[in-house]
C-alpha cells in the first residue's frame, strides 16, 4: 500500500494543524458567514431577512421549509412545505429570548450540520432582533392601540396602492364605512370602560365578517372601514349583512343597544381617493337617514 503523506500549514493563532482541505472548508465557511451578515443587514423587513437566511442555508441543508415563530407571529419562507420533520431552534441574545427557528427537512440533521447552522445563527440574530424591533415600532405607527385593527394612516396608504391597481390592472374593489349607532350614549351613560369594550367588541366583529384578502381600519372614535378585494355590490352586502347579524348576536351590543350603520360603493378606475370616500360616506349617510342599523350603497 503507498504511503500517503497530507501537506499541514500552521493556523495563525492556534497551536495544532490543519490540513490543506479543511483549512479550506475553514476559510469558505468564514466567508460565507460574513456575506451572510453582509446579507442581512440590507433588510429590516422579517419576511426578507428570513429569506436571505434561506438562500444562505439551502446550500448547507436540503431543507423543505423554514419558519420562525415569536410573539410578533408566524413567518415562513415562500413555498415553504412544512410537511417533513421538524427540527426546532431557540434563538436568543444573551438572556432575550427572539423565537423559535424550525427546518423542515426529510432527511436527519447530523451533529456537523447541527454545529454549522448555530455558527449561522449566530449571524442571524442581531439583524433578526433589529428587523423585529423595527416591526415593533411600524406596528405602532400603523396599528389602532384599543383595538389592533390598522388606523387611518394606513387606510390612506393602502386605498392610495389600490386605487394605482385599479387604474393599472384593472384590479376594482370596494370601500365600506361604518358607524356605530347609539355609542356615545353609552360612553356617556356607563363611562368609558364599557365604551372601550364594545369597541373592542365591534373590532372582533368586523374581523370575523371579512376574508383574508380584505382589511379593516379604525379611525377613531367609533368610525371604521373596510377595503374589500371585490368588485359586485351583491359581496358588499352579504359582508354587511354577517356584520349586522354578529352584533344583534354579539351580548355586549346588544346590552348596550348598540347597533350599526353601513354606506359602501365601489371603486372605478377614474377615481380617486377624494371621489370613492364621498361616495361611501354619503352611503353612510344614508343608512343613518333611514333609521339606522342598515346598510345602503351609492
Amino acid at each position: 500500500m503507498e504511503n500517503v503523506h497530507i501537506l499541514t500549514q500552521r493556523v495563525s493563532g492556534r497551536g495544532d494543524f490543519l490540513p490543506f482541505s479543511a483549512e479550506h472548508t475553514l476559510i469558505n465557511e468564514t466567508t460565507a458567514a460574513h456575506e451572510l451578515v453582509a446579507e442581512l443587514q440590507t433588510s429590516l423587513i422579517i419576511e426578507d431577512v428570513l429569506a436571505i437566511y434561506a438562500k444562505f442555508t439551502k446550500k448547507l441543508l436540503n431543507f423543505t421549509g423554514l419558519q420562525f415563530q415569536s410573539t410578533l407571529g408566524t413567518t415562513q419562507t415562500s413555498e415553504s412545505d412544512i410537511n417533513s420533520k421538524p427540527y426546532i431552534f431557540d434563538l436568543a441574545i444573551g438572556k432575550e429570548h427572539l423565537g423559535q427557528l424550525i427546518y423542515f427537512s426529510k432527511y436527519p440533521l447530523s451533529q456537523t450540520i447541527e454545529k454549522k447552522l448555530r455558527a449561522f445563527h449566530t449571524a442571524l440574530v442581531y439583524p433578526l432582533r433589529n428587523a423585529m424591533m423595527y416591526s415593533r415600532v411600524l406596528r405602532l405607527a400603523t396599528k389602532d392601540s384599543l383595538t389592533g385593527l390598522n388606523n387611518r394612516s394606513q387606510f390612506n396608504d393602502v386605498l392610495s396602492q389600490k386605487l394605482e391597481n385599479c387604474r393599472r390592472y384593472q384590479r376594482p374593489f370596494s370601500l365600506m364605512l361604518l358607524d356605530l349607532d347609539n355609542f356615545k350614549q353609552v360612553n356617556d351613560t356607563f363611562g368609558h370602560k364599557i365604551g372601550d369594550d364594545t369597541l373592542k367588541e365591534f373590532a372582533n366583529v368586523l374581523q370575523s365578517s371579512i376574508r383574508a384578502t380584505d382589511s379593516v381600519f379604525r379611525f377613531g372614535g367609533d368610525e371604521f372601514a373596510i377595503l374589500i378585494e371585490d368588485p359586485e355590490f351583491t359581496t358588499n352586502k352579504v359582508v354587511a349583512e354577517r356584520i349586522m347579524r354578529f352584533v344583534r348576536h354579539s351580548s355586549i351590543m346588544s346590552k348596550y343597544k348598540v347597533t350599526v350603520s353601513i354606506g359602501y360603493t365601489l371603486a372605478t378606475s377614474n377615481d380617486c381617493d377624494v371621489e370613492i370616500f364621498s361616495r361611501a360616506d354619503k352611503g353612510l349617510y344614508k343608512a343613518k337617514a333611514s333609521g339606522r342599523n342598515s346598510a345602503k350603497a351609492y
